[in-house]
């Protein structure tokens, strides 16, 4: 039972991972540009909820819908002050020098705001345990929501990238932004739409983290932003159902490698297999090599 408890918490870590490297793998593949702030995200999400929730009284639901809103927005003003005058910049450094800059004076303002203390994070999300097995298998109920709600915002976006004409405008802009302009698409709104919706997913996989980790830093973000952009390259960065299925076998292969070697490898094991994944398939589990016309 105790393998079986792993692989389910593994699923749920990696639930969180595929929801935050969304956000990655959109991003790549529509403005071609990597958003290292966008773990960061996670924190300021994180940190909204519990002001509204520990500060203001709010109800955790709302507490939750104002982070939502307030990352979308704010993933829109980080793409148009610090990204958008350098997308058309000589070299791609350019982008991710001020992403490593964008990343660092966010930590920092909630250094300055909420000091380095370790807070710890409201119970926002309460709902019954799951027992089977005639109770030697218990699955949180934060578990459960994770999983589900993971499975039903892969779902909605890709019957929005599919279905809708604002998602058919992402698709345009991710194969040619010359030619989608040329066709009449804003193409500024779209990438501003791809970094809203990515920052709302950022937000929502802040609550879910902390939930089920219950403590809070300025840098809480960081290393799961940094291992959400190791699952979007595993699964094949660009494709949603990659980010899904790299953020599924990251978690998995975490929450295994600390509980069967060793909690203090855990991290070394993830990068190790992301390694070996690459060099077996550079592209990725679903990445698809691109030819480029000379």
């Amino acid at each position: 039972m105790s393998f079986i408890s792993y692989l389910i918490n593994g699923i749920s870590l990696g639930s969180v991972y595929a929801i935050i490297a969304l956000g990655y793998t959109m991003v790549y593949g529509i403005a071609k540009m990597l958003n290292f702030a966008h773990g960061d995200v996670i924190m300021v999400g994180a940190y909204i909820v519990l002001t509204c929730v520990t500060g203001a009284g709010l109800n955790p639901i709302v507490a939750i819908i104002i982070a939502t809103i307030a990352c979308t927005i704010f993933g829109v003003v980080i793409e148009g002050v610090a990204y958008r005058p350098l997308r058309n910049a000589a070299s791609p450094l350019a982008v991710l020098i001020t992403a490593i800059g964008v990343s660092y004076l966010l930590q920092n303002l909630a250094l300055l705001i909420f000091g380095s203390n370790t807070k710890s994070f409201p119970e926002v999300i309460k709902l019954p345990n799951l027992k089977l097995a005639g109770g030697k298998l218990t699955i949180t109920g934060t578990t459960i929501l994770t999983i589900v709600l993971c499975i039903v915002i892969m779902a909605g976006l890709m019957l929005f990238i599919n279905k809708t004409k604002a998602g058919q405008a992402m698709l345009a802009v991710s194969e040619d932004k010359g030619a989608a302009q040329l066709m009449g698409i804003n193409v500024n709104k779209t990438i501003s739409m791809t970094f809203a919706i990515g920052s709302a997913l950022a937000a929502i996989a802040g609550v879910l983290l902390c939930s089920a980790y219950p403590s809070l830093t300025p840098y809480t973000g960081s290393m799961p932003g940094i291992k959400a952009f190791v699952a979007a390259v595993f699964g094949g960065i660009g494709s949603v159902p990659g980010a899904l299925i790299g953020g599924i076998i990251l978690g998995i292969i975490e929450i295994l490698g600390k509980a069967y070697i060793s909690s203090q490898l855990a991290d070394a094991i993830v990068f190790a297999v992301l390694i070996v994944v690459l060099l077996v398939k550079p592209t990725g589990i679903l990445g698809k090599n691109i030819q480029e016309k000379v």
